[in-house]
């Protein structure tokens, strides 16, 4: 995940100045990090992609209220986290709306983005069909997490953020970053364990 917050804000600036090319240099450096957390969140690489788009949309519009000492990655993945968020409410009023396949004819690029998918290759049709299960039960796991808990697992455990970072999402101190990570392990692990034994703890996390 980039980190040179001081790139972002020249980028900023200049976006504020009226170069719209500055727009595309921050997508190249933050695309596949935004697109890896929504497709996490939302668990559809259609529904992930639209919401990325729709939060350039957002930086695009918001460009004159990025000052200097913004925090740019902390700003975009707690507006990013709200727009999963407010999917997540819509789509549940809106069943008829199903998700994508996130196993189907995956291809050697996207599996960069996938959450929880290797390659599989050389596997027997019954170890495949196995790994293709245990992802599911591990997909669904984390879909059934409250979403603060949600949020602050992706961005740890997936995007690499440090607990100070994922505070600044998600609007706690680093202590509640680390009582909300141990919960959602705590939470995960069971519901995991419920559905595939012991070895639902996948991060080895000790309690």
């Amino acid at each position: 995940m980039p980190s040179d917050n001081e790139t972002d804000l020249a980028l900023l600036e200049a976006l504020r100045r009226g170069r719209d090319t500055a727009l595309n240099e921050l997508m190249v450096r933050w695309q596949r990090p935004f697109l890896s957390f929504a497709y996490r969140y939302v668990q559809s690489e259609e529904d992930a992609r639209d919401l990325v788009e729709e939060l350039f949309v957002r930086v695009y519009k918001n460009r004159d209220r990025f000052k200097e000492g913004t925090k740019f990655s902390a700003w975009a993945f707690t507006s990013l986290s709200n727009l999963c968020k407010n999917f997540e409410r819509w789509r549940r009023r809106h069943p008829a709306f199903g998700k994508d396949s996130l196993t189907d004819d995956m291809s050697k690029a996207d599996r960069d983005v996938h959450p929880l998918a290797n390659t599989g290759e050389g596997a027997a049709p019954d170890e495949e069909a196995l790994r293709r299960e245990r992802i599911e039960i591990v997909k669904d796991a984390i879909n059934k997490l409250p979403h603060d808990l949600r949020v602050t697992l992706l961005l740890y455990q997936y995007e690499g953020l440090s607990y100070k970072e994922i505070g600044e999402v998600v609007g706690c101190s680093v202590k509640g970053v680390e009582t909300r990570l141990y919960r959602a392990r705590k939470a995960l692990k069971a519901i995991l364990c419920s559905k595939i034994g012991p070895s639902g703890d996948i991060w080895g996390e000790e309690e």
